[in-house]
This record gives structure tokens, C-alpha cells and sequence, in this order.
């Protein structure tokens, strides 16, 4: 007889990046950090090792006042300010002429979760790209929904006809569609959609529609460690071109924007058409907050509101020290993994490179094969992801040599 409710799934939680994690700093304990390569974190490390603190965030935190950082928020919504910067900074020149609202959230996963649980009945399902973050399975799970997952990739681009077809057959069966899109920067391949792309997955979604309600999850939680500048936000366009029966929900990052991966604050930006359905979500949005985290940390979201408008440039500025790093790092691997033929998915920018593995058994004996000559990373479905964003340029040089050598062993 359990307390539990009975549909409560009670097999424990199997988090594979925390363990390997704790099984790389044992092995650097053991064997010193220059014997171990540990590409499972996926935070902004510097090329000390140390992980990343903004001193333009950081310094501006320190220095609020303890009464602020005490406060409630102004609203379990956000704070007004708050929920304003968050739109700025998010469109930032972009022109769209939507309908908008901003709800905050413990993180972009608040906002993920939020939107799962309120457009999907228990039972339905949401569609997924088949390689992912972890945590949207789960929370799927949690929220009592199925799952379908499309292909990432034909080639080197979007696999639009399995995206397609995949959608097509979810709203063929519950007459309401929910697609994440973890874009740009996906996590874990490193791979943003075109504009093309981008314009025809709206195209095909305002067709669906017909059907039924459609609504994206576009999760940018790396978006402001795109390669492009200013221009990774111009495939927002494209959402001008949706219809009134399709919604776009952002999930946004501060934790990942701010290096402030513990300081849980990000937001839901609901974007559409049509006014009234955009409030409609924005008032079911208000009461999963209010019932769920009730308020997002007073502080961290002043904190936001001053660094990305009075002190935006010198933010700005740091930031890129650490994009060009990140840049560095990445071409270093990907050429490297060229020249010796090691296989990876299309990778353009952001914190991860993922190594092609389509048969899992392979890569579970592959994974382990690596943690045997000190290489640690995280495995992913069809996948091993290497976290760049955490390794040095040292570290990187000569690593994909390495890991293409180990492979051989195994084919």
C-alpha cells in the first residue's frame, strides 16, 4: 500500500548527467584535472577551469539590498518591469506585430512546464524532436502526457518531412497539436533552423490549424550564445506569418543568459494573432504560477532589468569574451573531428557538439569505453554529447583524435 496516488510513477529518478558528474570529479581527485577531460557540464566554464560568474551581473547582485532580495515580488506574475525587459530583450529589433504577454518562471524549465501542462489533457500527446533534452520527457511524464518524437535531421538540415508527418499524425488522433522546438542553439547538437525553415514550419503549421489548434514551444535558452549577434533573433519574423489558430509560447533563460544557472528566473512569452486567445493563455498561465511557485525571486529579476538596460553594453561586451571562446572551442573540435572522420550531428553554434551514435547499444558501450581512458560525457538518444562550453581550448585540442580512436575499438 503505497501514500502516493496510484498513477504516481514510483521508479526513482535516473539522473545519468549528475552521476557522471561525480564520477569525473572522483577521477580528478584521484588522477589530477590534467588526466581527465570532463565534457558532461553544461555551464559556461573559463579556460582555468572555473565556472563562469559575470562580474556585470554579479557585482549589481551583491550590491541590492538585502530588503529587495528578501521582498515578494511586486506580482506572482513578475515584476511589471521585469515582464516588460523580458519582451524587449527577447524581440529586441525585431518587428512583430503580435499580440504579446510575459509570465515569469523559475527558469526557462518553468515556462516549459507550464505550457505542457496547461494546453495538453492528461493522456494526449506532445510532440518532441527525437533528440533532446532529457527533462522534457519527464516532465511530459509528470504531467501525464504521451510523447512522439520526430527526426531531427535529413542530412545536414531540419528533417521538415518527418516534423510534418509526425505532427500530422498527433492531430489526426486529439485534434490539438503541441511541438517543442528547442531552437537556435539546440541542445545538445549545436544545430539552428534557417529562416526557410523556419518560414516553412509555420506555413505547414498554419495549414494543420485547419484541423486545430497548433502551438509552438520554442525553448532559446541559448539563444544569447548564438554565433550570429543580432541576428539570432531574426527567424522571429517569421512568426508574424502565423494564423490566428497557431500560438507561440518562448520559454526564456535568464539562468543560461546571466550565467546565474542557480538563480532560478526566466519567463513564457506568449505570442498570436488573435487577442483574446493570447489573454486566454496568459490568465491560465497566472494561475499555474500562482499555484505552482506562487513567485520568482524579487532580486534575480530587478537584477535582469538593470543589467540588459542601464548596463547593457558593458554586459554585452563580457558576454562576447565568452561567445568567442565558445566559438573558439567549438571549431577547434569540429575540425579536428573532420580531419580524423569522427561523426557528429550538424552542429552551427551553442554550448554542446553531439557525436552520431545511432545505435544506442553502441553508444552505451562506447560511453563507458570512454569513462575507462578518463573521458567523461553525457549520453543522449542516438547520441553522445560533448560539452564544449565547459572544456578548455587545451582540453579540445587533440580530444576528437582521441574519442575517434577509442570508437574504432568497438567497430
Amino acid at each position: 500500500m503505497s501514500f502516493m496516488k496510484q498513477s504516481a510513477n514510483l521508479q526513482p529518478i535516473e539522473d545519468t548527467v549528475f552521476a557522471v558528474v561525480s564520477m569525473a570529479k572522483q577521477d580528478i581527485a584521484e588522477h589530477g584535472a590534467d588526466a581527465v577531460v570532463d565534457a558532461t557540464i553544461g555551464s559556461l566554464y573559463d579556460e582555468c577551469g572555473k565556472l563562469v560568474a559575470y562580474q556585470n551581473v554579479f557585482d549589481h547582485y551583491n550590491a541590492i539590498a538585502k530588503e529587495v532580495k528578501a521582498a515578494y515580488a511586486a506580482s506572482f506574475t513578475g515584476n511589471p518591469g521585469y515582464r516588460a525587459q523580458v519582451k524587449n530583450w527577447v524581440l529586441q529589433d525585431q518587428p512583430i506585430h503580435l499580440n504579446t504577454s510575459v509570465i515569469a518562471t523559475p527558469g526557462g524549465t518553468g515556462a516549459v512546464n507550464m505550457t505542457m501542462i496547461n494546453v495538453l489533457e492528461p493522456g494526449q500527446t506532445v510532440v518532441l524532436p527525437e533528440i533532446c533534452w532529457g527533462s522534457y520527457n519527464l516532465m511530459a511524464a509528470q504531467a501525464g502526457l504521451q510523447t512522439a518524437a520526430y527526426s531531427m535531421f535529413d542530412g545536414d538540415h531540419f528533417n521538415l518531412p518527418s516534423f510534418k508527418e509526425t505532427c500530422r499524425r498527433v492531430m489526426a488522433d486529439q485534434g490539438r497539436l503541441l511541438a517543442v522546438i528547442n531552437d537556435p542553439c539546440h541542445n545538445p547538437t549545436g544545430y539552428s533552423m534557417t529562416l526557410e525553415e523556419w518560414r516553412q514550419v509555420v506555413r505547414f503549421l498554419n495549414e494543420l490549424s485547419e484541423q486545430g489548434p497548433c502551438v509552438i514551444l520554442n525553448d532559446i535558452a541559448y539563444i544569447d550564445y548564438s554565433y550570429q549577434g543580432q541576428h539570432s533573433r531574426d527567424y522571429l519574423n517569421c512568426l508574424n506569418a502565423m494564423n490566428e489558430n497557431v500560438l507561440t509560447v518562448i520559454a526564456f533563460s535568464c539562468s543560461k543568459t546571466l550565467t546565474s544557472y542557480g538563480l532560478r528566473c526566466g519567463a513564457a512569452l506568449i505570442l498570436g494573432q488573435d487577442e483574446q486567445r493570447v489573454r486566454e493563455a496568459e490568465i491560465v498561465f497566472e494561475k499555474t504560477a500562482r499555484a505552482t511557485w506562487s513567485n520568482i525571486p524579487n532580486a534575480a529579476m530587478e537584477n535582469f532589468t538593470w543589467i540588459t538596460t542601464e548596463n547593457r553594453a558593458a554586459f554585452e561586451s563580457e558576454k562576447q569574451i565568452y561567445v568567442d571562446l565558445l566559438k573558439q572551442r567549438s571549431a577547434l573540435f569540429i575540425q579536428e573531428a573532420d580531419a580524423c572522420g569522427l561523426a557528429y550531428y550538424p552542429y552551427k553554434e551553442g554550448f554542446f557538439v553531439t557525436l552520431k551514435t545511432p545505435d544506442n547499444n553502441l553508444r552505451d558501450q562506447y560511453h563507458e569505453k570512454l569513462i575507462a581512458n578518463h573521458i567523461y560525457t553525457v549520453k543522449v538518444n542516438k547520441g553522445i554529447r560533448v560539452a564544449v562550453c565547459s572544456l578548455s581550448v587545451a582540453k579540445v585540442k587533440g580530444l576528437a583524435e582521441r574519442m575517434k580512436q577509442i570508437l574504432s575499438t568497438l567497430q
